[in-house]
């Protein structure tokens, strides 16, 4: 018996019904790592149901693009998987269909995922979340800091620039792992509109939490507590080297430290002024076609196939990213460095999901390395960070 009725799902006000490959056919695109486990449900579906699914193996890079070509045209597929910021662009063009879910189902979902595929309504059901966190050398620090006062004088007791040795790092210039600092006191890249969708116009970087933030970032640059234009061959060489006893970085870097024989704790980076830095969180997840004839068996199949402990199982067993359906997450929890990256990430908010975003990297990129090189007081480089952006967007 199915746990969640189908009901019908509600079509982004500018997609439309009919348009879809195969009436009586759910038709599936994935990636090599998942496709697997979404053929395994589908077959399960199919037993269930009569209802045939078709798995289509398509590279991870190539679908939102081939998709934005086919599904217009009639030739897509009912689902795809892709990446939470894909979200802004695909349901602008009128491609995606809304997700109404039964609030029992949402509330299995970690809210930051929810959020993520939510660009005024949801337009996508999550299976996994990253983003930064603290990772430390237990040789090195065998008892973490529980404040950001901790961290800075531990930080002073064991930096030297000359060996070199560095209590603690942080890519630089990098905004992505950079912006905890700045969203720890309010800092924004773009705030909302009445809609709740984010507004490109209102542009945070400027904002006076940024600032703030930033100029706590600046003091640990001044000071030489962090190296300016440390990239990634740098830092993990060092790291490796046990040279750097705290970093903040992704699960991305985990691998690198165990190869070298490093072990490694992982906590949310510590309170700022009592704040909690708010890293990006990256999602990903399953997107429905708006152009679908299937949207009732959708629904059906992702609600009571995809949605469930035993599919987010399978698919972290094929790509171990932490689930974002909380069942799963609670089953792999015991890992403490996928549950010291989960509590980092539940601060966290959601990479900007609207296609604006592309003309944020640059300036800010800009902005952080005249902050790290001391070319620049925080508030003027982010202030013509923001300028530039404004006016790239053509915003007032």
């Amino acid at each position: 018996m199915r746990k969640f009725l189908a009901v019908a799902v509600v079509v982004s006000a500018l997609g439309a019904w009919g348009l879809g490959a195969e009436p009586g056919k759910i038709i599936i695109w994935a990636d090599d790592t998942r496709a697997p486990v979404f053929e395994a449900i589908g077959q399960a579906y199919t037993e269930a149901t009569g209802i045939p699914v078709e798995v289509v193996e398509v590279g991870f890079g190539d679908i939102r693009g081939q998709f934005t070509t086919a599904a217009p045209a009639g030739e897509g597929p009912d689902i795809i998987i892709g990446a939470h910021d894909w979200v802004g662009e695909l349901a602008a063009n009128g491609l995606l269909a809304e997700i109404v879910l039964p609030e029992e189902l949402a509330a299995q979902f970690d809210p930051v995922t929810l959020e993520a595929f939510t660009y005024g309504v949801l337009y996508g059901l999550p299976y996994a979340r990253e983003g930064v966190a603290l990772v430390y050398n237990k040789a090195l620090v065998p008892e973490p800091p529980a404040t950001w006062e901790e961290l800075v004088e531990l930080a002073r007791a064991l930096t030297d620039p000359t060996a070199p040795m560095y209590g603690f790092a942080v890519q630089n210039p990098d905004p992505y792992h950079e912006f905890p600092f700045l969203s720890a006191l309010g800092g924004y890249i773009f705030g909302y509109d009445e809609e709740g969708k984010l507004n490109p116009c209102d542009v945070g970087l400027d904002s006076e939490g940024a600032i703030a933030g930033a100029e706590i970032l600046d003091s640990l640059f001044e000071e030489g507590l962090l190296a300016a234009g440390m990239g990634w061959d740098t830092w993990t060489g060092l790291f490796a080297e046990g040279r750097i006893a705290m970093v903040i970085t992704g699960p991305w870097a985990i691998g690198i430290a165990e190869g070298a024989g490093i072990e490694v704790g992982v906590m949310p980076i510590p309170p700022i002024q009592g704040q909690p830095p708010k890293p990006f969180v990256g999602v990903q997840g399953v997107m429905v076609s708006a152009f679908s004839p299937n949207l009732p068996l959708v629904e059906d199949f992702l609600f009571n196939y995809f949605a469930t402990k035993d599919t987010m199982l399978a698919l972290y067993q094929r790509d171990p990213r932490i689930p974002a359906f909380l069942p799963a997450y609670e089953e792999v929890a015991d890992d403490p460095i996928l549950r010291g990256f989960a509590e980092s990430i539940a601060n966290g908010v959601p990479m900007p999901n609207i296609p604006q975003m592309s003309a944020v990297w640059g300036a800010w990129a800009d902005a952080m390395a005249a902050i790290g090189n001391q070319d620049l007081e925080p508030a003027e480089a982010l202030k013509q960070a923001a300028d530039n952006i404004r006016q790239t967007l053509g915003c007032p």
